[in-house]
């Protein structure tokens, strides 16, 4: 069961409220250059990227949110540290939601100011916590633990509570796997806000991807989770395109093909490796929500491709394509991906 969350509204996309998990990534060009982030905004959107967020650490960045937010139709999220004003400004240009950690923003009546600017304009606060953001009384007294990630959180969102602002998500990522599930396990049994799901630090595109994964996969079975930002030491582009292969493996992404492939092994007559890595590659940006199975040889092979939409079955340096389990030719090896990917497009009326 799916854990039940407020709906929150940020631009053209919702979550929480039973809609779609969505993805989430971080541009990490200056914000104050402002065709370098629109560029990388087409490149985001174009992956699948449904919310961007920026970093804005100084009133120039927050003004320029303005130009930027005109030239793209991607929601906008202003990442903001410490400085109310910029809070404030980021608001005046017109920007989606606001990512702040009240705790760091000072006394309340600046968490108050910027709560009132949110809330004139309808636009959101996702409350930030992370390992190095923990309440510093809290940390003293137990260290980073998941319970003072969620005492954290719980206090921010007291904070901003008392400014009578409830148009809210949270998330805690803690760059430990373990501690990030607990955080957001103490947290989701607690209210009933949207949770952005992340671990922050992951670390670069192979390990911070499994982290994410494992993470991502004990909350999202769980039902926590609203929204996903896989956060990687590369480009963000890669961050997307993580957040939608694992929200694919859970089966909780609503376009784009999976793939079923076997491992091989000693049955296998025909060169697997490549034809699995080539249909994946070709099939990278196929919106339409399908199966394709690749396998090596006729043991597994016709059972796994007969549950796929389409599929191909090795044989000795030849093959079948089939369709839901039906034969529609034999082919040699050699010929293999293309017959598969003219059924795709057949199918999906896609270029491939």
């Amino acid at each position: 069961m799916k854990r039940e969350s407020k709906p929150m509204q940020i631009g053209r996309v919702t979550i929480g409220g039973g809609n779609p998990i969505a993805i989430q990534s971080m541009l990490n060009t200056d914000t104050r250059d402002v065709a370098a982030s629109l560029r990388q905004l087409q490149a985001l959107e174009q992956a699948g990227c449904e919310i961007a967020r920026l970093a804005v650490p100084d009133m120039e960045a927050a003004q320029a949110l303005a130009d930027i937010k005109k030239g793209t139709s991607l929601p906008l999220v202003a990442d903001i540290h410490f400085d109310y004003r910029l809070a404030l400004a980021a608001c005046q240009s017109g920007v989606d939601k606001i990512r702040i950690n009240p705790g760091n923003i000072g006394e309340k009546w600046k968490i108050r100011e910027v709560a009132n600017a949110c809330a004139a304009r309808g636009i959101p606060i996702r409350i930030g916590v992370n390992g190095g953001s923990v309440d510093q009384d809290l940390r003293r007294e137990y260290g980073v633990t998941p319970y003072t990630l969620y005492r954290s959180a719980v206090r921010n969102i007291e904070a901003l509570q008392e400014c009578g602002f409830e148009n809210i998500c949270v998330s805690l990522k803690a760059s430990n796997v373990f501690s990030t599930i607990e955080a957001y396990r103490l947290l989701a049994a607690e209210c009933d806000y949207p949770l952005h799901l992340g671990v922050t630090e992951a670390g670069s595109r192979h390990m911070g991807t499994i982290k994410s994964a494992a993470a991502f996969g004990a909350l999202l079975c769980d039902g926590i989770g609203d929204t996903i930002r896989v956060s990687l030491t590369d480009d963000p582009v890669l961050e997307v395109e993580a957040a939608r292969d694992i929200l694919k493996a859970l089966d909780l992404h609503q376009s784009g093909v999976t793939i079923v492939s076997c491992p091989t092994c000693g049955r296998t007559c025909i060169d697997l490796i490549p034809i699995a890595q080539a249909v994946e590659a070709r099939l990278k940006h196929v919106r339409a929500r399908i199966t394709v199975a690749v396998m090596g040889c006729v043991v597994n092979g016709p059972g796994e491709a007969r549950e796929a939409d389409l599929g191909i079955c090795g044989g000795k340096g030849e093959g079948l394509i089939i369709r839901k389990g039906e034969i529609l030719r034999k082919v040699p090896e050699d010929r293999l991906v293309d017959e598969l990917l003219r059924e795709v497009e057949a199918l999906t009326g896609e270029r491939v």
